[in-house]
């Protein structure tokens, strides 16, 4: 379990560096400072990886073809809201963190279908740290515009690119883990 708190810790560090400490962030200079961040976040999903593949936490429910299907559907919806979708397009233009709020919804999804201790600490502190961010976001960068409203055509498109997505990932899910629809 270590391996994994420490790679979620250093997710949630690289993520927040540029709003809790922009003095120091800025002082390195914005290319060494995203080389930085982005060997950071890489170095914290191998952790967390490695880390939740290693850990045997206490076991409390398993997958349920229920739990299965809503886990499926919900991540239909946090792949279109990490997608281009909801800027370019008319339904969801007005949301700030499109892409958070997708992230926080893909780890609710696998909180719903993972319920032992291991799950708890990544997904729950993945979701935790999405919804933290939003509001970090909020304090820090208090105005904000929205852009402008797209078509439906577009959230159309980007909808069902988001269902060929999942059907891609589930496959590539099921040759790495558990089978993704059952």
């Amino acid at each position: 379990m270590l391996l994994l708190c420490l790679g979620l810790a250093i997710w949630w560090g690289a993520h927040l560096f540029k709003r809790v400490l922009p003095e120091q962030r800025a002082a390195l200079g914005d290319q060494k400072a995203k080389g930085m961040v982005a060997l950071a976040l890489f170095g914290a999903i191998i952790l967390m990886v490695l880390g939740y593949r290693m850990a045997d936490g206490t076991f409390f429910w398993g997958r349920h073809p229920a739990t299965v299907g809503i886990n499926n559907l919900l991540m239909i919806f946090a792949l279109y809201f990490t997608s281009p979708g909801p800027s370019k397009g008319a339904l969801f233009y007005k949301m700030r963190h499109p892409m958070l709020t997708g992230f926080a919804i893909w780890a609710a999804a696998h909180l719903l279908v993972n319920g032992d201790t291991e799950s708890f600490i990544l997904f729950g502190g993945l979701l935790i740290w999405s919804l933290v961010t939003m509001v970090v976001i909020n304090r820090s960068e208090p105005d904000w515009t929205p852009p402008a409203k797209g078509s439906i055509a577009k959230d159309g498109m980007f909808l069902a690119a988001s269902v060929i997505l999942l059907a891609v990932i589930g496959y590539i899910h099921g040759l790495l883990g558990p089978a993704a629809f059952g």
